[in-house]
């Protein structure tokens, strides 16, 4: 049997091997990966959540929806941000996690009445009124 059939079958080999590696690895660090996923999806899902719900109450503020209708689509929205927040605490994801890619959202405040303020300013203080 010639030695050069052997050789080529034999390098054939080694470059499949090295081209799997990662294919490899993979599978081995499937199951934490596939947690990470899952929390920075539910991570990005937040933060959209948080973002409708914002936009809702700005909507509102500038007349283009009603009361009835504010009220209606925010306990829907608010619902599914707490299914979210359920769904992230059953993960056991914490607040320090890595979010999803891009620049953080400004802070978000809850005001007295319930509503969300985020317009990444801090508010003013109140001065006096000027004449």
């Amino acid at each position: 049997m010639p030695v050069e059939p052997l050789i080529v079958i034999a390098a054939l080999g080694l470059v499949v091997w090295v081209l799997s590696a990662p294919l490899r690895h993979a599978r081995a660090g499937r199951g934490e990966d596939r947690v990470a996923v899952e929390r920075d999806a539910l991570l990005a899902a937040k933060e959209a959540k948080y973002r409708e719900i914002r936009e809702l109450e700005l909507d509102h503020r500038t007349g283009k929806l009603s009361d009835e209708d504010f009220r209606g689509q925010d306990r829907a929205r608010r619902a599914e941000a707490i299914e979210i927040l359920r769904a992230l605490d059953e993960l056991g994801a914490d607040e320090d996690a890595p979010a999803a890619a891009g620049p953080p959202d400004p802070p978000v405040v809850v005001t007295a009445e319930g509503r969300i303020v985020d317009d990444g300013e801090p508010a003013a203080a109140p001065g006096p009124a000027q004449a």
